[in-house]
């Protein structure tokens, strides 16, 4: 999985504290604060984890992204595991996700000139201002420019006091949004971190926390569970949707737990 374009296989998300995440015809992103009408969408932390620990840290971990080939892996293994079961926002294909820099962009849905796919429409809706819209009225409004919309979450962070990986996912979220022009109207994300699997896992299948967290030949961890990111730019996401990736300007730096 080298390609820079994947493919969005499932969208899920849950109003309510579940392991799961139900599927959705479509889920909408919203700037700065992460999937609308998601219980863990919000400026500040939302994991109740994370929230028990120190309530003021930024919400780095706004949308949650795993690459659907983690299923068939475990699935070798006698674990039968479809997307939303592990809770993720946004199911991939085509895309090693884990392997990504930090600091990478997503970008959903056709460019322009290309052939538009399922949810087109919804991406390119106008809204008052500029930018997509939902369909909903209620929650905060998509947001247009990147900039702004992360400011909210931004000055979360200079005001917590972080450990040195928050840092740094900070510090990229900081560079991804600074470096967006507008030009580019398409629903965005930027890669925060990886996820940390819990114990909750083994709660969903027993034994399958092992199958998603390990050690590579070298003593390192190795954490399979997909990635956090944070919402640049909002808009309508749906299955069949294009995933776009851009790397941001080198050096490239791993992606680290957030």
């Amino acid at each position: 999985m080298s390609s820079r374009r994947g493919s969005v296989v499932s969208v899920s998300c849950n109003d309510v504290y579940s392991f799961t995440k139900p599927v959705r015809d479509e889920i909408v992103l919203v700037a700065g604060f992460g999937v609308e009408g998601d219980v863990h969408a919000g400026v500040r932390v939302r994991h109740r984890s994370r929230v028990k620990a120190d309530p003021t840290q930024p919400n780095l971990r706004q949308v949650h992204l795993m690459q659907a080939e983690l299923f068939g892996e475990v699935g070798e293994k006698g674990y039968a595991v479809t997307p939303g079961d592990l809770g993720e926002n946004v199911t991939t294909s085509g895309i090693d996700l884990l392997a990504l820099p930090l600091g990478t962009i997503l970008r959903f849905g056709p460019p322009a000139g290309e052939t538009a796919g399922p949810g087109a429409e919804a991406h390119t809706r106008p809204a008052a201002g500029g930018g997509a819209t939902a369909r909903r009225s209620e929650g905060p409004a998509i947001a247009a420019e990147p900039a702004t919309a992360v400011r909210a979450v931004l000055a979360a962070a200079s005001a917590a006091v972080l450990d040195e990986s928050t840092t740094k996912a900070a510090a990229a979220v900081a560079t991804a949004a600074a470096r967006e022009t507008g030009d580019d109207p398409r629903p965005a994300v930027v890669i925060a971190g990886l996820r940390n699997p819990c114990a909750q896992i083994n709660g969903f299948q027993q034994g399958l926390l092992k199958e998603v967290v390990g050690h590579d030949e070298n003593g390192s961890l190795v954490r399979k569970a997909g990635i956090m990111a944070v919402v640049l730019r909002g808009g309508h996401i749906r299955a069949g949707d294009h995933v776009h990736v851009e790397f941001p300007p080198p050096p490239h730096a791993p992606l680290e737990r957030v």
